[in-house]
C-alpha cells in the first residue's frame, strides 16, 4: 500500500531554527563538534556564553557553507534542503557575501 504524501502546509524554517538545527547536528557529531570548534576559535567551554551573541547563527550557517560534504551530511540529518540553509545564510552574511543583510 503507497500513502499519498502530505502536503507540506509548512513555511521554511528561519535562520534561527536552522542555526539551532546546525547545532543539535554538530551536538550528535562529535567530529564535526571538533571542527567547528577549531574553525571558529570557540572553546567548547564557552560554547553556551558564545551562542547567545549576535552572529552565532551566521558563523554556524558559514560553517556548513564552507564545506560543501557539511551542508549535504546536515542537508540529509536535518531534512533542511541545502538551498534553505544557503538562503538563510545570505540573508544573516550581510552584503559581504551577497546576502541582503536583513
Amino acid at each position: 500500500m503507497r500513502l499519498k504524501p502530505e502536503k507540506n502546509t509548512r513555511s521554511a524554517p528561519d535562520a534561527q531554527e536552522i542555526a539551532v538545527a546546525i547545532l543539535t547536528w554538530l551536538g550528535e557529531e562529535p567530529d564535526m563538534l571538533t571542527r567547528f570548534l577549531s574553525l571558529s576559535g570557540v572553546e567548547a567551554s564557552s560554547l553556551r556564553q558564545f551562542s547567545t551573541s549576535p552572529g552565532f547563527a551566521a558563523a554556524l550557517m558559514e560553517f556548513v557553507m564552507g564545506h560543501e560534504p557539511s551542508l549535504m551530511a546536515f542537508s540529509a540529518r536535518s531534512g533542511i534542503a541545502p538551498e534553505i540553509v544557503a538562503t538563510a545564510w545570505q540573508k544573516l552574511s550581510g552584503p559581504y557575501y551577497g546576502g541582503t543583510g536583513a
